[in-house]
């Protein structure tokens, strides 16, 4: 009978054994999979939720005084030479131009390739706008685009929100009006830099051959 207890318990020891060096594997440290490292050299990474806190959507300050009140937020992409090209191919594969229109020309949704901001035109206020929405339609994607995709499209906007040249054509936005300025249209080109292919219009509007 002592010799079946032996047994038994030295059976149990096994399996006790069995049991913790399972476990110690599986919650040891360098046993989880590490965090994908297959961003561009250039991106730096996730900008602090404690920075990105302090950044304003409003002009507005108490005493008028902006001081402390604006962290200079860059986009960690902005020394990737392709990243505005990307985020050309984001802006399209996410529907972005089903509202902002090719090219971010402005339709259902403001044009975004002029100088003109509702909520301001930081890196910063950009990717917030992305990431959380806004009150006037604007949906939050924050939840369904990885983090350096959002920095992409706030590359791709930042390339083309500029103030286009006066001599040519217009851009439409319904809310807030824009200036009467057009780019080439999208159908002739797709390009991250829209204001360096313009067209003239006639003063009457006409297109050529019209």
């Amino acid at each position: 009978m002592d010799k079946f207890r032996w047994i038994v318990a030295a059976i149990g020891l096994v399996i006790v054994v069995v049991l913790i060096v399972g476990i110690a594997s599986i919650f040891s440290p360098g046993s989880q999979p590490k965090a994908s490292t297959g961003y561009a050299d250039n991106y730096g990474g996730s900008v602090s939720a404690g920075a990105l806190l302090r950044v304003p959507v409003t002009g507005i300050y108490p005493g008028g005084s902006p001081a402390g009140l604006n962290p200079n937020i860059q986009n960690p992409l902005a020394n990737d030479p392709d990243a505005a090209q990307r985020g050309m191919k984001d802006f399209d594969a996410f529907n972005c131009s089903g509202c902002h229109a090719a090219n971010a020309g402005g339709g259902m949704g403001p044009s975004l390739s002029n100088d003109q901001w509702i909520y301001r035109s930081s890196p910063a206020n950009i990717y917030l706008t992305i990431v959380q929405g806004r009150s006037a339609g604007m949906p939050a994607f924050g939840a369904m685009l990885p983090d350096r995709t959002v920095w992409e499209l706030v590359a791709y906007i930042q390339s083309i929100s500029e103030k286009p040249g006066k001599d040519f054509g217009k851009t439409v936005s319904a809310t807030p009006e824009t200036p009467p300025k057009e780019q080439v249209p999208a159908g002739q080109i797709q390009t991250a830099t829209p204001w360096q292919y313009t067209e003239p219009m006639p003063p009457n509007g006409e297109k050529p051959g019209g």
